[in-house]
């Protein structure tokens, strides 16, 4: 998932390598950082996982995804964005003086998007500490940092607060949306003025500033989503909150009119009946007015399990009633260990 680096100019670099009371300039503001920057900056580590060719997710993610992670404790756990390791079979991780250190994985949770892994060999880096999400609010300089050092650092302001929701049946609230856009996104660290960890990187999107501007930016996952399900995820590589219902319908909204545009091969939707190009008009006999108000209905209907049912409008044959039988997205897809 990583893109060219968008690395901070070779005066910035240097201002940004000094010991924090060093600081970045962030338009006309000061990001001040309470410890070493080297050491924030070499908690950012590479991450690659290697993916079955069979994985449920190889078509749409990959077989070889590469992204970040970043040490949160002296143990070598490291926190990334779950879709790079997810079904995967094989993680390693590379840090920042070139060692390539092979890891497990601990947990992948759905809900917010956060995966844990852990180094098998000793990395011998200081972790990072985390923050606090709540406060980054619209204008809040902060600073995005992949791996590579201060090459692939680059200062960011947050736009807006809001809830995301993505086609792949989910839904964040109160995400953390960036700008400028920052390239080398997936599993990047998102940083406070003080260095303390505060989101963790998912993607570019071309409306940052709120749903209908065109704002090109980024959306991470506030830090604040995994101090709850911590615990959880540790012990057992899932979070204890009841799961939603899952149908593999996945979704866009074009016009004012909610559209199916793929169908998990051989999910709930998919032996339903459900098909590419069909509208969602109402789920549960409740009329859907768009992807975040048809996923809070549907998933107030029940847990995996329960019937969904959806009235559709089918171009070419009008409006039908379909009943689809959830499940639990985790026994759906292939999983190894830990995800």
């Amino acid at each position: 998932m990583t893109r060219t680096a968008y690395g901070l100019g070779r005066h910035k670099a240097v201002l940004v390598a000094c010991q924090l009371i060093c600081a970045v300039v962030l338009s006309g503001q000061v990001l001040a950082a309470s410890e070493k920057t080297g050491d924030v900056f070499g908690a950012v580590l590479k991450l690659n996982a290697q993916i079955p060719g069979d994985a449920r997710t190889s078509k749409s993610l990959g077989t070889a995804r590469e992204g970040h992670a970043v040490v949160i404790d002296s143990d070598g756990l490291v926190v990334t964005i779950g879709y790079l390791i997810l079904e995967a079979e094989a993680v390693t991780l590379t840090t920042n003086d070139g060692r390539e250190v092979p890891a497990e994985i601990l947990a992948y949770d759905h809900d917010t998007g956060f995966g844990l892994v852990r180094a098998l060999q000793p990395l011998n880096i200081k972790p990072v500490r985390l923050g606090d999400s709540k406060p980054a609010n619209d204008g809040t300089a902060v600073l995005a940092v992949g791996f590579g050092g201060t090459e692939n650092a680059v200062p960011l302001r947050v736009v807006s607060r809001r809830d995301f929701s993505g086609y792949w049946e989910y839904l964040l609230e109160n995400a953390i949306f960036t700008a400028p856009a920052f390239p080398s996104f997936g599993g990047a660290a998102l940083f406070d003025d003080q260095g303390r960890l505060i989101g963790i990187g998912s993607l570019i999107i071309p409306n940052a500033g709120s749903a209908d501007s065109h704002s090109p930016g980024n959306m991470f996952v506030p830090i604040n989503a995994l101090k709850p399900i911590m615990a959880d995820l540790l012990d057992q590589g899932r979070s204890e909150r009841r799961r939603n219902p899952w149908i593999g319908a996945y979704t866009a909204e074009q016009s004012g009119f909610l559209i199916v545009q793929r169908i998990a091969d051989g999910g709930p939707s998919d032996i339903a009946g459900v098909e590419v190009g069909d509208i969602i008009v109402s789920v549960g006999g409740q009329a859907v007015t768009g992807q975040i108000d048809f996923y809070r209905k549907m998933w107030s209907l029940g847990g995996p399990g329960t019937a969904i049912e959806l009235t559709v409008l089918k171009p070419g044959s009008g409006v039908k009633t379909v009943s689809v039988a959830s499940t639990d997205r985790y026994r759906w897809l292939r999983l190894s260990k830990g995800n």
